[in-house]
């Protein structure tokens, strides 16, 4: 029996599912019950019945997933799956930020830890930053940590001033503007599908900016034929396979070769078959922070079921 069959009935063993995110290595996805961007599979985590989750992805995502159900046994196959920007805001940095803006709702993004969000408002991920904070009715906001990504949304609304912590992905932040003029130049047919993590002067100069799902759903529903993708490898991974599989006839190309998260890319397969066996590498949250980073997880998610 081979690895993906011993997973998949360790799987069925222990009523378990796998949600894996779009930067894995696409390997993974063979064992994976849903693969997507974090607000799917943040939805994915709060309606599963399972008894244990194994989340491959990284440390604040699983963190995320046991926040939403916190009646589940959550297992992060590989303990070294971090987040730098994650890495760059702590609780501390948090009070500080709202201190010099005080009585400004704070939106926290998803990538971030739960201890960053139970000192925030209301949590956001890259699909829905500009409807949450649109929503908040506020013409001031603090936005958290990711300041590309703030100031993005901010671009998306009028009479809005979004007031950003310094905090950035450095992956996608490997994307230059030049990389754009390069890839005009050499697909001058292909469209640019970016991230919103992008520096502002990517995120402007491309075709579409959204969500690693939404680029996804673009491409493929893109009558377009070639595309070049601004994000992390696994997207364009994916498209290409699915392009193959479902015959899209379709071409995907990553538009810098060293846009890699090398976060993203520890767990592998062997990884999660040992988590699962052995159920070793448990998140667990403080009881306290659990209930207050939770609540602005489900503000989000509330908000978006009213749409």
């Amino acid at each position: 029996m081979n690895l993906v069959e011993e997973i998949n009935k360790l799987k069925k063993e222990k009523n378990a599912i796998i949600l894996t995110h779009c930067y894995q290595n696409i390997e993974i996805d063979e064992v994976s019950d849903f693969v997507g961007d974090s607000l799917y599979l943040s939805k994915m985590a709060s309606k599963t019945d399972a008894d244990i989750i194994v989340f491959a992805g990284v440390y604040f995502m699983a963190q995320s997933a046991k926040l939403l159900s916190p009646n589940k046994k959550v297992l992060l196959p590989n303990m070294n799956s971090g987040c730098l920007m994650a890495d760059m805001i702590d609780v501390d940095n948090v009070k500080l930020f709202k201190s010099q803006h005080p009585n400004i709702p704070l939106v926290c993004y998803i990538n971030s830890t739960a201890e960053v969000k139970a000192n925030c408002d209301i949590c956001c991920t890259s699909s829905n930053a500009v409807e949450i904070v649109k929503n908040l009715n506020s013409k001031k906001v603090l936005f958290a940590p990711d300041t590309y990504l703030g100031k993005w949304v901010e671009s998306k609304l009028d009479g809005v001033e979004v007031i950003t912590f310094n905090g950035f992905c450095p992956t996608h932040l490997r994307i230059r503007p030049e990389d754009i003029e390069k890839a005009r130049k050499n697909y001058p047919q292909a469209l640019i599908l970016a991230h919103p993590e992008c520096h502002f002067e990517v995120s402007k100069s491309a075709d579409f900016v959204g969500s690693t799902k939404e680029i996804m759903e673009f491409a493929k529903q893109s009558d377009k034929k070639q595309f070049v993708i601004a994000t992390e490898k696994g997207v364009v991974d994916r498209l290409n396979r699915d392009s193959k599989l479902y015959n899209w006839n379709k071409e995907f190309i990553l538009i810098n070769e060293n846009i890699i998260c090398p976060n993203m890319k520890h767990n592998t397969l062997q990884d999660i078959y040992n988590t699962l066996e052995t159920e070793n590498n448990e998140i667990t949250i403080d009881e306290n922070t659990a209930d207050k980073a939770r609540e602005s997880i489900n503000k989000m998610l509330l908000a978006g079921s009213r749409n």
